[in-house]
């Protein structure tokens, strides 16, 4: 597992990185929030150690930042000890926060604990219906196999539906799950269902998979 340090305290990253190939991990490290997401875009990085006070980007805005356009997991580090920060750190998207100066054991530990967290949740929310499968975790559809692409969009509509199978969705209900808003226009409903359908049906004129109800809304086939 390669695991980013991201801190401005060039002996603590040393000493982290030390610990951390102790246990077999491959440490990648980071001395600002710049290099950060220079790292998080060019190299595979399995977790993140994330130190609150940078000398360019607060941390806080660092995470947010993360987590809006990756699933990484999180372990925040400050000197501040209060709960509103903790709170802060949460919001934000971080899985877990520890104070410094902290015990290098129990960091270790807590890393462990979230990764197994992640895994259970990666686990679960891999959807298999018939020739079809669904990975949240990695955001890709496979129909036998073959990875099927679609846009985001279409790939969280069709996770919501698969998850709830048999259940009717309206137009509007969709809208608000999917763009998280009051809907504008809900005839872009029916063409995500038009491309959906012309993606994943053998048959999208006989639709197997995503169904529609007369004058309410859509639903996922029972398979």
């Amino acid at each position: 597992m390669n695991i980013l340090v991201v801190d401005d305290e060039r002996l603590i990253v040393k000493g982290l990185k030390h610990s951390l190939e102790q246990q077999g991990y491959n440490v990648l490290t980071a001395y600002s929030g710049v290099e950060a997401l220079d790292s998080i875009r060019n190299d595979k990085v399995d977790f993140i150690i994330l130190d609150l006070m940078l000398p360019d980007i607060d941390g806080m805005m660092l995470c947010k930042r993360i987590r809006e356009n990756y699933d990484i997991p999180i372990l925040m580090l400050t000197a501040k000890d209060g709960d509103y920060d903790k709170i802060l750190g949460f919001e934000f998207g971080a899985d877990d926060y520890m104070t410094k100066p902290f015990n290098t054991l129990e960091l270790i530990a807590r890393i462990k604990a979230i990764t197994r967290r992640v895994e259970i949740k990666k686990e679960d929310m891999i959807l298999s219906l018939g020739e079809l499968t669904i990975s949240w975790g990695e955001r890709k559809i496979y129909i036998d196999d073959e990875e099927i692409k679609l846009t985001q969009k279409e790939f969280d509509m069709l996770y919501l539906l698969a998850k709830n199978p048999g259940r009717v969705f309206t137009r509007e209900e969709i809208f608000n799950q999917i763009w998280e808003e009051e809907p504008l226009d809900i005839r872009t409903i029916d063409v995500h269902i038009k491309n959906l359908r012309e993606k994943i049906e053998s048959n999208f004129k006989k639709p197997k998979y995503i169904m529609t109800k007369w004058g309410v809304g859509y639903y996922f086939n029972k398979i």
